[in-house]
């Protein structure tokens, strides 16, 4: 680290699924700030709320395991009741590329250690069918979050692995980190580009460990086999704890180090 550098220490925990999550959250938390410095937690919350959507008591709930800051995703309103206490919560972050009237934001700021952070999020087309072009809204967007801070956590939140690495091509040394969520299996791709972006194809799940992607496993598979509809339930027992953690210059916002994490 030179003289120039300011380190801010940000953790991105993976997609959140049910009260499992929750709980492995505050123990996850506590196990990493014992081995590495923690300035601020983000964290995919879109199906912290029994496994779909966010409710008001899920976005408490990880509001006090100790999360600044929750993104969401396609299953953003799943439950209907956000729609009551999005526009107030400015910790709450939903894909910037949603049609226009949307509501709540596409990125909002946060103050760390005297320097501001800058969460944004966008959501992937390829399978999903939803929303505006990412990459446009990324480039129309992009400057004027760079006028608040060279500090800027995208989630990028989509199924194809091929539309995420992209985005981190295009907005390479113009964004701190690119880490892409939706698929609740962490990736072993961690890297830092050129101009200085992190990038984790998924960070993974936070949630049931002996699941299918949180979900109780006898349900998923009935579905699958059997093609007809069944009410999923989130899984129960043990959980996982997935994230990355990342070392960020506040002064240019490059990512000086980031490290994979997964508790078992």
């Amino acid at each position: 680290m030179t003289t120039a550098e300011f380190p801010l220490h940000v953790v991105f925990i993976g997609d959140v699924v049910g009260r499992p999550g929750e709980e492995a959250i505050q123990t996850g938390l506590e196990r990493l700030r014992r081995q590495l410095p923690v300035d601020v937690v983000i964290a995919n919350g879109e199906n912290a709320a029994g496994g779909k959507g966010l409710t008001e008591k899920s976005y408490n709930a990880l509001r006090d395991a100790g999360v600044d800051v929750i993104t969401l995703g396609n299953h953003a309103w799943d439950k209907r009741e956000i729609f009551d206490f999005i526009d107030h919560a400015d910790r709450i972050v939903r894909p910037a590329n949603y049609p226009a009237g949307t509501p709540g934001r596409g990125w909002t700021t946060i103050e760390v250690a005297g320097r501001d952070i800058v969460v944004f999020q966008l959501l992937g087309r390829a399978f999903l069918n939803i929303g505006d072009c990412p990459f446009q809204v990324a480039e129309r967007e992009i400057s004027r979050i760079r006028q608040i801070s060279p500090v800027v956590i995208l989630d990028m939140h989509a199924e194809a692995t091929s539309e995420k690495v992209a985005m981190a091509y295009m907005l390479d040394g113009k964004v701190s980190a690119v880490l892409g969520t939706h698929t609740h299996v962490q990736t072993a791709d961690e890297q830092i580009f050129p101009g200085g972006t992190g990038y984790i194809s998924d960070v993974g799940m936070t949630g049931p460990r002996d699941s299918i992607l949180g979900i109780r496993s006898d349900l998923a598979l009935k579905r699958m086999r059997d093609q007809l509809p069944v009410r999923f339930e989130v899984a129960e027992g043990p959980g996982v704890f997935s994230a990355v953690w990342l070392s960020i210059d506040a002064h240019s916002g490059r990512t000086l180090q980031i490290q994979r994490i997964q508790y078992r």
